[in-house]
């Protein structure tokens, strides 16, 4: 199943030169996971909610790919070049399989939802 790695990236008001230097050699460590690029640069318009920064979406063939690239000594050896100089957040994401049904997850919600509300039994 396709996995994610999303960054939310929150520019200072100076970028570090380090900053640069980063974004010229990450997508190198891409390649031997299958990575790539899906948003990267991109002006958000963020529709509901603050703007929390600038979004980077990367694609990877599943969860253990993605992984095994932010692990790899390539991406490891080029992080505090961003990390040093620009706060943000990452996160994994698993996509949706083949086949999935939003009214599935739904159903399971109301499961929840119903199950949360009805009374407890009171034991003796």
């Amino acid at each position: 199943m396709t996995a994610y790695v999303i960054a939310v990236m929150r520019p200072t008001s100076a970028p570090h030169p380090d900053v640069a230097t980063y974004i010229e050699r990450v997508e190198a460590t891409f390649a031997p996971y299958g990575g790539r690029f899906l948003v990267h640069g991109a002006q958000a318009d963020w529709a509901e909610g603050p703007a929390l920064g600038d979004v980077v979406v990367v694609e990877f063939p599943d969860a253990a790919a993605a992984r095994a690239w932010y692990a790899s000594p390539a991406y490891q050896e080029i992080l505090p070049l961003r990390a040093d100089h620009l706060p943000g957040s990452l996160v994994f994401l698993d996509g949706v399989p083949d086949g999935y049904d939003p009214a599935r997850t739904a159903a399971a919600l109301r499961s929840r939802v119903s199950g949360a509300a009805a009374p407890r039994p009171v034991s003796a």
